[in-house]
């Protein structure tokens, strides 16, 4: 199958911007993972999107992906010329979001009697479809995926859309990358990173931004740090300038026990060392952070909110408390903290959920199938 991505931005040149935030987002990196993943399964991907540089290349291949970049101000007319010519020989349309150029996609697949399916992953992108000339289009796809009940919910209630078109499916990560740790692994690269292999090491791996919940994070620790004075509180991830100071400040007022990271390519080693992973953001769709966190052995404690709901199941393999309540957060990491057997139970649990239903060799068969499927 030669199947064409349509995402409405594909991160090129600087890897972060002025103010520090990483310039590739995570649909972006959903689209990328999912080009290769279906690559491999032996499918052509042509990946389209904004050309927003003139240094650019219109065309280019990229890791076998066929990237095409397309001109403004006729992004719209670009799209039908290249399906009528140079890529006259595409079978079914993925798209990723909501693009505005991804209509015209939708309109030419109707017109010529093609598949075309509309992955959303996060709940601020659903539409209605009474709302405006695009959003209709979008509401005529042949298929939906959601990554979460939260946005299949959004597709009924809003879009207009019939539950029978709509398939629930994570993004999916490479389970490989992110192998379960054990008791002496965490123990091993705690002292590789200069803590006391005694000490609980509380884990916050995501973008540093308001609505991952950092300041909620900032109160927690601050009443972790007064029952667990040896503990220590790792911050892995890139983000906004202003809150990275802003958790170096709290550090050298509570004894140097946050570790800023900043961002890494590989943070594989800080969930291996972690005992619990801590996730308070305001808003989401189904987090990265959380299934890599869950699937290296990681209980978790998050928010109440998205696709944290799929995959946390109370007191089974982690807990989900309200976003803003930083001494529910707090009770309920000292509960970990405190009990190596629940600890260890919750870790194993979450792992084999995230194995099972998460990784890539599940998801991508069935997210072809959906592309496919007229």
């Amino acid at each position: 199958m030669n199947i064409c991505l349509l995402i409405k931005d594909f991160a090129v040149g600087k890897k972060f911007l002025a103010d520090g935030r990483p310039t590739k987002s995570g649909a972006e990196i959903h689209g990328e993972n999912h080009a290769l993943q279906l690559i491999k399964l032996g499918h052509r991907v042509t990946l389209m999107t904004k050309k927003r540089f003139m240094f650019t290349a219109a065309r280019e291949n990229l890791n076998g992906i066929d990237l095409v970049r397309l001109h403004p101000p006729f992004r719209w007319l670009e799209i039908f010329l290249r399906l009528l010519t140079t890529h006259r020989d595409i079978d079914a349309f993925y798209i990723i979001g909501t693009p505005k150029f991804s209509v015209w996609a939708v309109l030419f697949a109707k017109i010529f009697n093609k598949p075309v399916t509309l992955a959303l992953t996060g709940k601020a992108e659903i539409f209605n479809a009474a709302d405006g000339w695009r959003n209709k289009i979008l509401s005529m796809c042949t298929n939906y995926v959601a990554t979460t009940k939260e946005i299949r919910d959004g597709f009924v209630e809003r879009g207009g859309i019939a539950p029978d078109k709509i398939s629930i499916l994570p993004h999916g990560i490479d389970t490989a990358k992110y192998p379960q740790s054990d008791e002496n692994r965490r123990r091993e690269l705690k002292r590789a990173k200069g803590i006391n292999p005694e000490s609980k090491v509380l884990l916050f791996c995501a973008r540093i931004v308001r609505d991952k919940g950092v300041d909620t994070l900032q109160d927690v620790w601050k009443i972790l740090h007064r029952q667990f004075p040896d503990a220590v509180l790792f911050v892995v991830g890139g983000g906004l300038n202003e809150l990275l100071d802003e958790l170096r400040k709290l550090s050298t007022v509570l004894d140097d026990s946050i570790k800023v990271i900043g961002e890494v390519d590989e943070p594989q080693e800080f969930y291996q060392m972690a005992d619990v992973y801590i996730f308070p953001s305001r808003h989401e769709g189904l987090p990265t952070s959380l299934l890599e966190a869950m699937a290296s052995g990681l209980p978790a404690v998050t928010s109440d909110i998205g696709g944290c709901e799929d995959v946390i199941e109370n007191d089974v393999n982690g807990y989900r408390v309200y976003s803003e309540d930083a001494n529910a957060f707090a009770e309920k990491i000292a509960i970990l903290f405190n009990d190596n057997q629940r600890r260890k139970n919750f870790g194993e649990q979450a792992a084999k959920l995230i194995r099972r239903t998460c990784d890539f060799a599940t998801v991508i068969p069935k997210l072809a199938d959906v592309i496919a499927r007229h």
